[in-house]
């Protein structure tokens, strides 16, 4: 079944790649060669069993899904008419235009068919909503809206939200997209070696996997409990402690995806033990753990890559998370 996404603006890097991994853990895949007929537009193929609804709720990085609508303009007119059965309503519009387009030669096209099958054009809620993409008088592609984004549901998790609060917090977007970039499905255990405020083992959560982390610092664990509490997710194991010397004390239970943001600079929490070098100590152990096709996804500043062979960097987008902050999204998989 092949669909279109439109992106979101916040970092188009970033929401392409959230966009691939999320339709990788449905059993699909991005289709990037496929050229787009309008900017922000990323085609992808989901199995048939996949819902598109499933695929929008996993999303925080994009906007919504279209389905094309025939593969000719005039097999889309026909479609769109067909569409007005019924009495429906529709709201029809082109891509990155905030107006509804009465000027727009296609838009009239489609809402005289919507109108000649039998249908109504509403803007405030409609039964249907039709997008259009491309250059007016050009290339045109007609799609039909299958689901939206919530966007707006990421608010309620912001850092100042929630009952356990620090000065910063990464983006619940952003927590996300790592989620995604790690390619998460429900009941994938995820270990994250530095919690934090466990903004990124929220969304993992929040996607149905069983949760294991670790903190040196107890304040940060209680308050991550406090916050889970709050959200209604369940950890299977939090525990207090140096992420390096627990590592062998664990057991040798596999994880299907390393997810973490670790802490940076000597202030940190960190003692007087750098950020890359905590990483360089920590990260190969857990990631040692992690099962065959799994991923290990970073949050850093930049730096050196904390994993060597048989791990190898597959992506790094950087992305600006705060005024004047900069964060590399970093995916690691094992060379074949």
């Amino acid at each position: 079944m092949r669909l279109w996404i439109e992106l979101s603006g916040l970092s188009e890097a970033l929401a392409r790649a959230e966009a691939a991994g999320a339709a990788e853990a449905l059993g699909g895949h991005a289709e990037a060669s496929v050229p787009s007929p309008a900017p922000g537009l990323l085609a992808i193929e989901l199995p048939n069993t996949a819902e598109p609804a499933a695929l929008a709720r996993r999303l925080a990085l994009s906007r919504r899904l279209l389905r094309p609508m025939g593969t000719e303009p005039s097999n889309a007119i026909g479609a769109i008419e067909a569409l007005g059965s019924g009495g429906r309503t529709a709201a029809l519009r082109r891509l990155g235009h905030a107006s509804s387009g009465g000027s727009d030669p296609a838009i009239a096209r489609s809402a005289q068919a919507f109108r000649r099958g039998g249908g109504k054009i509403s803007l405030a809620d409609p039964d249907l909503r039709i997008w259009i993409a491309g250059d007016p008088g050009g290339s045109e592609l007609y799609l039909e809206e299958l689901a939206s984004v919530d966007r707006s549901r990421f608010e309620s998790r912001r850092i100042s939200r929630l009952p356990f609060q620090r000065p910063v917090g990464l983006d619940p977007r952003l927590a996300r997209a790592a989620a995604n970039l790690a390619r998460i499905r429900p009941n994938d255990r995820v270990i994250d070696p530095f919690v934090g405020t466990g903004a990124l083992l929220a969304e993992a959560g929040l996607l149905g996997a069983r949760l294991y982390g670790i903190d040196i610092d107890s304040t940060m664990i209680r308050g991550t409990l406090q916050n889970l509490a709050h959200l209604g997710i369940h950890a299977e194991e939090l525990r207090v402690g140096d992420a390096g010397a627990l590592g062998t004390e664990a057991g040798m239970e596999e994880f299907d995806a390393l997810l973490t943001d670790p802490p940076y600079g000597r202030a940190s929490a960190t003692g007087e033990e750098g950020g890359a070098a905590l990483m360089a100590r920590v990260l190969p152990g857990w990631a040692s753990r992690v099962r065959e096709g799994g991923r290990v996804v970073v949050v850093v500043p930049g730096g050196p890559d904390p994993l060597t062979a048989p791990w190898r960097r597959k992506l790094s987008i950087p992305v600006r998370v705060h005024r004047s902050l900069t964060r590399e999204f970093r995916v690691y998989e094992r060379s074949p």
